[in-house]
């Protein structure tokens, strides 16, 4: 029992959060860490109420010291009980000792505690989690005010469609990590603390002298500094679910960033460039876009860890067999991959290398197609809508064949001897209202 605890594995096959702060608070002394807090705090709930002595709750929390126990240990015994709450509750009641041991878990329930660490864990992971969203907001923000009127190709179904501005499209970026942000931040302040004895009734602590029993968890959601439960949630998980469904949403966000980096690096495009490329164990020359690949990955894998989650909603009873259970391993490989994924964005973000003269010289790969938009409601009137849809498409077909660029045509044409073909066929005329619109989004705190 005196052993310290042993580190969480190192993250071998999963780099994508390994060294990351996630990957400390939530590993498996972290966790012991969650569970030892909510076995002293359950005790000084008690005394704070006149349910145990002040000494009693001194002792608990002086004992429960995570140094002082085998985190392997305990989990070996925890296959004899189905958790590591039941073999902690032994051990820490010889290490408070023989006058003030029968104080520790009394009244609770093993998935009291259990619940009550996750939900310690999760709140713990969150606020550093946000911290690193933090970053790659202001680092997008950064993006997108430089590069507002940074024009580059627009792609819709992967093809160029209409000019638009990396500013948008960073500003982008930043919309989604501050809708990731509001959503983690309001789940966060919501975490509750889980206090319902046995079977959700709290009758034990009744039992043991409490004249208001149900002041009891709002107590101990005080000592954890988690919210109070309106009432037990040992089959009720929202908490759990919604945990699930702001971090899967975050993990999504993060990947568009990825997604986009992804695409507009490819050798063929270039138009940025991750600060810090990866290297690769056979070709010398590349330097992989790793930070991209990383969130990339955890994107993939979040949705599934969430639905996960979302199946231990349907729980029998008043406490259940296996779905609490099922949710303990997906919601820590949740809490790491998506504080993984914040860490790369961060560093993702603030090192990008943009391109706008690669972007400049892609929007003439069409020979000036890129504005057809424009140019058929220019001509329109000019013409008549058939007639310049005609000519229009005509002249697609010649840039083509012909290698020349559509203003070059389009000069030729008499009936257009009056226009400015030139302007009407640059690019950086016709963003519409990228750059408000990212001024727009700039506003948004």
């Amino acid at each position: 029992m005196t052993s310290a605890p042993e580190a969480c594995e190192p993250g071998l096959l999963a780099p994508g959060w390994a060294g990351s702060p996630a990957a400390e608070a939530t590993d498996d002394r972290a966790v012991l860490r969650a569970l030892l807090d909510a076995e002293a705090a359950l005790t000084r709930a008690q005394a704070g109420l006149g349910l145990a002595p002040a000494r009693a709750a001194d002792a608990v929390t002086e004992a429960a010291d995570p140094a002082r126990f085998d985190a392997h240990s305990l989990a070996e015994r925890a296959r004899g009980g189905g958790n590591p709450v039941i073999p902690l509750v032994a051990d820490l009641t010889e290490a408070v000792g023989e006058e003030y041991g029968p104080y520790v878990h009394r009244g609770a329930t093993s998935q009291d505690i259990m619940d009550s660490a996750l939900m310690l864990v999760a709140a713990r992971t969150l606020d550093l989690l946000l911290a690193d969203l933090a970053r790659t907001e202001r680092a997008s923000a950064r993006l997108a005010a430089r590069h507002r009127d940074t024009v580059m190709p627009g792609r819709t179904l992967t093809q160029h469609a209409v000019p638009t501005t990396f500013g948008l499209k960073a500003a982008g970026w930043r919309t989604l990590v501050l809708d990731a942000r509001d959503r983690i931040g309001a789940v966060r302040d919501a975490l509750p603390a889980q206090l319902g004895g046995a079977a959700g009734t709290l009758a034990a602590f009744e039992a043991y002298g409490a004249a208001d029993p149900t002041a009891l968890p709002a107590a101990y959601a005080r000592e954890l500094g988690l919210c109070a439960p309106a009432l037990p949630w040992h089959t009720l998980r929202t908490p759990v679910a919604d945990l699930a469904g702001c971090l899967a949403f975050a993990a999504g966000a993060l990947g568009k960033i990825a997604a986009d980096v992804l695409t507009l690096s490819r050798t063929e495009i270039g138009e940025v460039a991750e600060g810090s490329g990866g290297g690769s164990s056979a070709m010398p020359h590349k330097a992989n876009p790793v930070r991209s690949t990383l969130i990339a990955t955890a994107a993939r894998r979040a949705p599934q860890l969430a639905a996960a989650l979302y199946g231990s909603l349907s729980a029998e009873d008043e406490r259940p067999a296996g779905a609490w259970h099922a949710e303990w391993e997906p919601l820590r490989d949740l809490l790491r991959l998506t504080g993984g994924a914040a860490r790369d964005a961060a560093e993702l973000t603030e090192d990008l290398r943009v391109r706008p003269d690669v972007m400049r010289a892609h929007l003439g790969l069409t020979h000036g197609l890129i504005v057809s938009e424009r140019l058929s409601a220019e001509l329109a009137p000019v013409l008549g809508r058939a007639r310049a849809k005609a000519l229009l498409t005509e002249l697609a077909g010649r840039t083509y064949e012909e290698g020349r660029s559509m203003a070059e045509l389009l000069s030729e044409v008499p009936e257009l001897k009056n226009l400015d073909v030139g302007a009407l066929t640059d690019p950086a005329r016709y963003t519409g209202s990228a750059g408000a619109m990212t001024d727009r989004a700039l506003e948004r705190r």
